[in-house]
């Protein structure tokens, strides 16, 4: 894949954009070997594909320029906005949107804001398409101050993008480099965006987290699936299970599943899914996946783990160690993380592996293991 954003070095977040993809995908599989090489028994499947462009169902952009010519992309080394609508990496339901968006920000006047000056409200674009190409749309904003302008011409946007389906304003008071707040404003009837993957209806609130590559997710989770219907566990946790991606393509050959995630509407948007497949020995709930752990009398057959980069940490992995599981499945965005924590559960022994590439033209990877107990 060639971008001529990355060529004229306006964006250079794809590291890297212009290498043979094949390429790509075995120096990623080499890395993540040799990561992981001290495990003899880990026996390796061939890595997942994806396709090249237009992968990401998520779009995060900085909004920068004026309200008359405003910028949809990122900020320069100055804190100036530079357009990315173009950008390659996302899917072509993002980019064709964002003309209707910028349109949008100018017939509403919302002043972009200005990082230098700390002055303007609009600060981010947040758009999610899902696989039925329907949209959620969110603005976050400085102030409460725009949002008459927003609601009084919110039916041009629709009218625009009859297939947003959830529109919404973010409120982020602060001048910090995070990217939303925790106020959150529906605009439309519709408060969740249903992502269909595989045989799982999913539904996405505006702060849930969603895999970004939706067709390496859907074949991740169908993998889980399968290796876990091979195991037939009696009992399974899916610990930072999110919007409940793992546990529901599990649900129906585990027996009794619990997942467990700190969000709570991401477990909403889980249980919601729940309640509509009809999976009464499935269930979640909010809290911290460490401590439900340590707060548990006995231990499932199967653990499932998808934690943040950071990993599971060494107070998880010690319980793991000490549990009586007799399988975890450990799904990593950070195989550096995945190998100290595979190091600190010896008894645990991975025996199979597979990368699947959520990331192309970037270095990052996701990698699915599965460990048994030796």
């Amino acid at each position: 894949m060639d971008c001529a954003y990355f060529d004229d070095l306006r964006c250079t977040s794809c590291t890297l954009m212009g290498q043979p993809y094949a390429a790509q995908l075995d120096e990623k599989q080499r890395l993540v070997a040799a990561l992981l090489e001290r495990h003899r028994g880990l026996s390796w499947l061939p890595p997942v594909a994806s396709t090249e462009a237009g992968y990401r169902n998520k779009a995060k952009m900085v909004v920068g320029g004026t309200v008359d010519a405003p910028t949809i992309g990122i900020l320069d080394a100055d804190g100036y906005g530079v357009d990315l609508q173009a950008c390659g990496i996302c899917s072509p339901g993002l980019r064709a949107a964002f003309p209707a968006i910028s349109a949008f920000i100018f017939r509403a006047r919302l002043t972009p804001y200005d990082v230098p000056a700390r002055t303007g409200e609009l600060k981010h674009l947040i758009i999610t398409e899902s696989p039925a190409g329907e949209l959620m749309i969110r603005f976050v904003l400085r102030s409460t101050e725009a949002l008459p302008r927003i609601r009084k011409h919110l039916a041009s946007l629709l009218e625009a993008l009859p297939q947003a389906l959830v529109v919404t304003a973010n409120v982020l008071p602060e001048h910090k480099a995070v990217l939303e707040g925790a106020h959150e404003v529906v605009l439309t009837d519709a408060d969740t965006l249903p992502m269909r993957v595989n045989d799982v209806t999913l539904h996405l609130r505006p702060q849930g987290f969603f895999q970004t590559n939706t067709e390496i997710a859907s074949a991740l989770y169908r993998e889980a699936r399968e290796w876990v219907r091979e195991l037939a566990p009696a009992s399974a946790w899916d610990l930072y299970s999110g919007v409940g991606g793992f546990a529901l393509h599990i649900a129906g050959d585990a027996g009794e599943v619990v997942g467990i995630e700190t969000s709570v509407e991401a477990v909403a948007s889980a249980e919601q899914s729940r309640a509509d497949a009809s999976l009464p020995r499935l269930r979640f709930a909010a809290g911290d996946a460490t401590a439900f752990a340590l707060a548990a009398t006995r231990s499932p057959e199967l653990v499932i783990v998808n934690p943040p980069r950071r990993g599971i940490g060494a107070t998880l992995a010690g319980w793991l160690e000490a549990s009586d599981a007799r399988h975890v499945l450990y799904s990593s965005c950070n195989a550096a993380s995945l190998a100290r924590d595979l190091d600190a559960m010896p008894s645990l022994r991975p025996v199979r592996g597979r990368v699947f590439d959520m990331f192309p033209q970037t270095t990052h990877a996701e990698v699915m293991v599965l460990l048994e107990r030796a």
